[in-house]
């Protein structure tokens, strides 16, 4: 399926305002008292400036941390744009981890079968 026709698929399926409205409760459910330790191990809020708007962007997005290497994976990625910001040599990015913003480098690449993730190595 080319970007276009999956874009137009998603937005079908799932509208702007939905995913807006879905993205605040997912960010308001990370800072719950009553779930927000169990959900922060698996969802963060990665920040990042837009690579042609020059505009700061956040959104919640599903990880997984080995030491100081931070994976994510891309679901859908031809109808998303924010990761092409770190296309070729990458560039910076600031997550929350364990309820502190901590800062990195992000690269991302796609796979033989079209998958996206980006990998974010921490700054120390």
């Amino acid at each position: 399926m080319d970007a276009i026709r999956a874009a137009s698929v998603i937005d079908m399926w799932f509208p702007r305002r939905f995913v807006n409205g879905f993205n605040g409760r997912v960010v308001a459910l990370r800072s719950s008292p009553r779930f927000g330790r169990a959900v922060s191990r698996y969802l963060t809020v990665v920040t990042y400036t837009g690579r042609r708007s020059g505009r700061v962007f956040s959104t919640p997005v599903g990880y997984r941390r080995v030491g100081d290497v931070v994976t994510i994976g891309v679901q859908f990625p031809d109808a998303k744009k924010w990761w092409r910001n770190f296309l070729g040599e990458g560039g910076p990015i600031s997550l929350e981890l364990d309820g502190v913003e901590r800062g990195g480098h992000a690269v991302a690449r796609r796979d033989e079968r079209g998958r996206v993730s980006l990998t974010v190595r921490l700054d120390s």
